[in-house]
C-alpha cells in the first residue's frame, strides 16, 4: 500500500521517527517536518532517519512545502486537523492518515488486537489486560499505543498467534480510516478536549469511530452504566458485551461485594487492591477481555490481587504507622480529583493545588464527607484555603510539595489516607506532574526507612 510512495510526515515526537523507520525501510519518499529546531530533537533518531534518506525539515513550516505531489500525509495525533497543513492537504485530496492506521494497515495476519478508549480509565483497563494477558501467553503479548510504544514500533516484533494491547486516543481516532480492533473495549465518555475537537460531538465521534469500522466477527465491550456509551454506539456492526457497576447484567458485574462474569463468582472485591468504583469497572472491562482469549479464573484472581495500578494514578505506595499514602498526581482536573475522593472511605487528608488556572474548587464540594484536613500547596493555595474554611475543614497551606507533605506526616493518624491528587497541574514547580508523583514517592519511601531503621 505504500511502498514507493512520497508521503509528507507532519511531527516528529515518537510516532513520527517510528512511522518515517518503518516507512524508509519500505522504500518511500519521506519528508519529515516539524516546527521544532533540530538542536532540540534527538540526534541518534535525527541521523538515524537521515541514513535511511528522509528529508527533513526541522524550525518552521513553509507554506510551500506540501503540494499535490504526495500520496499521504501522516501526522502527528497531538496536530489538530485544523493545522494548515491538512486544510491543504484535504483541499488537494491527499489522504490525511496517522501512526497507527499505517501500522494497522502493514500488520500481519493471524494476530489479535485489542483496542481500549474512553475518558477514563484507558491507561489502567490497558495496562491490567496486558497484565493478565502476560501472565497467561507470556511469549505471546505485545502493548502500545498511546500508553508509550507506538504500533510501528511492534511491527517488527509480532509473529502470527500474538496479541497486541493497545491504548486508543481520541486524537489518534480522529485520523481512522480502516482501523478496528478484533476487541473494543469502551470505558467510559465525559466531556474532555473540547479545546481540541471544537465540541463534546466531534470528541465522542473521533472516540467511537474505531467501533463503527468493525464487522460482525469483532467483540465490541461496553459500560452499561455510562448511557452516552450506550447510545453513541448502538449502530454498530460487531458482537457486544457489558460490564455494570451498576445492575446485575448478562455479562460482567458487581454483586455482593464480588465481581461476577455470566453468574460465575470471579473475585471478591476485598481482594482486590484497586480502590474505587471506577477501578472495578476497569477490572470487569479488562475480564471481559481476557476471557475472550481463554485466561482461566485462576490467572485472573491472581493478577488482580497484586495489580497496584498504573504509576501516578491512584498509585498505592505504601503503608506506614497505619497510614496509606496515594500518589494520584495525574488528577489534574477537577473530576480526577472527585474520583480519587470517591474511592475512600477512611479519613482522608487531601494535598491539593498546584499551577494557578482557575480551577473550580467548589466542584469538590460533594466530595468531601471522608476528608479530615486539605494540604494546599503550589500557586493557587490562597485559594484552596479559602474552599477549605469555607467547608469547616482544617486546612494548611504551603508554597511547596516538601512542606505540605510534613504537615501531613505531623497530623496523620492510624487508619488514615494520605491522598495527592492535586486538581491541578504541576508546572508552576515542576516540569511535568510526573515530576510530583516521584517527589512524593520519594518522601514516603523516606519515611518507610526511618521507619524500618526504628524497627531495628
Amino acid at each position: 500500500m505504500f511502498d514507493g510512495k512520497k508521503i509528507f510526515i507532519l511531527g516528529m515526537a515518537r510516532s513520527g521517527y517510528e512511522v518515517a523507520k518503518i516507512l524508509g525501510e519500505r522504500k518511500c519518499q519521506l519528508l519529515l517536518n516539524d516546527k521544532k529546531e533540530e538542536a532540540l530533537q534527538n540526534k541518534e533518531q535525527v541521523e538515524e532517519l537521515r541514513k535511511l534518506g528522509v528529508e527533513l525539515v526541522f524550525g518552521s513550516h513553509p507554506e510551500d512545502l506540501l503540494d499535490e505531489s504526495y500520496d499521504y500525509v501522516i501526522k502527528n495525533p497531538g496536530i489538530s486537523n485544523d493545522h494548515f497543513y491538512i486544510q491543504k492537504a484535504n483541499s488537494l485530496h491527499i489522504p490525511v492518515l496517522n501512526e497507527v492506521e499505517v501500522a494497522y494497515q502493514l500488520l500481519i495476519d493471524d494476530i489479535t488486537l485489542i483496542g481500549i478508549t474512553g475518558t477514563n480509565g484507558k491507561t489502567t483497563t490497558t495496562t491490567l489486560i496486558y497484565e493478565l494477558l502476560k501472565e497467561a501467553y507470556p511469549e505471546r503479548v505485545h502493548i502500545g499505543g498511546n500508553i508509550g510504544y507506538p504500533l510501528c514500533s511492534l511491527l517488527n516484533k509480532v509473529k502470527k498467534g500474538d496479541i497486541i494491547v493497545m491504548e486508543v486516543s481520541c486524537q489518534q481516532g480522529a485520523n481512522f480510516h480502516d482501523f478496528h480492533p478484533h476487541i473494543g473495549v469502551i470505558t467510559n465518555f465525559s466531556e474532555a478536549h473540547i479545546d481540541f475537537f471544537g465540541s463534546y460531538q466531534a470528541y465522542k465521534d473521533a472516540k467511537k469511530k474505531m467501533f463503527y469500522h468493525q464487522t460482525k466477527d469483532d467483540i465490541a465491550i461496553l459500560n452499561m452504566g455510562n448511557e452516552e456509551v450506550i447510545k453513541e454506539l448502538e449502530g454498530i456492526s460487531s458482537k457486544v458485551k457489558y460490564f455494570s457497576s451498576q445492575n446485575e447484567i448478562n455479562g460482567c458485574y458487581l454483586k455482593e461485594n464480588a465481581i461476577y462474569y455470566y453468574g460465575e463468582k470471579i473475585i471478591d472485591c476485598s481482594k482486590i487492591k484497586l480502590k474505587g468504583i471506577h477501578n472495578l469497572e476497569n477490572c470487569m472491562a479488562a475480564i471481559m477481555a481476557v476471557k475472550e482469549l481463554g485466561v482461566s479464573n485462576e490467572i485472573i484472581s491472581k493478577v488482580l490481587m497484586n495489580f497496584k495500578g498504573v504509576e501516578h494514578r491512584l498509585e498505592y505506595v505504601d503503608t506506614i504507622n497505619g497510614i496509606q499514602y496515594y500518589n494520584d498526581t495525574e488528577a489534574t482536573n477537577i473530576k480526577c480529583t472527585q474520583i480519587a475522593l470517591s474511592s475512600f472511605k477512611e479519613p482522608t487528608i487531601l494535598i491539593l493545588g498546584g499551577m494557578e488556572r482557575g480551577q473550580k474548587f467548589e466542584d469538590l464540594s460533594p466530595y468531601l464527607e471522608n476528608v479530615k484536613a486539605i494540604i494546599g500547596i503550589g500557586s493557587c493555595r490562597l485559594r484552596i484555603l479559602e474552599f477549605g474554611q469555607q467547608h469547616n475543614i482544617p486546612t494548611y497551606i504551603f508554597p511547596t510539595l516538601k512542606e505540605g507533605f510534613q504537615q501531613c506526616v505531623k497530623i496523620g493518624e492510624e487508619n488514615d489516607v494520605v491522598l495527592l491528587s492535586p486538581a491541578s497541574a504541576s508546572w508552576d514547580q515542576y516540569e511535568k506532574c510526573e515530576d510530583r508523583g516521584d517527589e512524593f514517592k520519594q518522601y514516603v519511601q523516606s519515611l518507610k526507612r526511618k521507619e524500618d531503621e526504628n524497627e531495628n
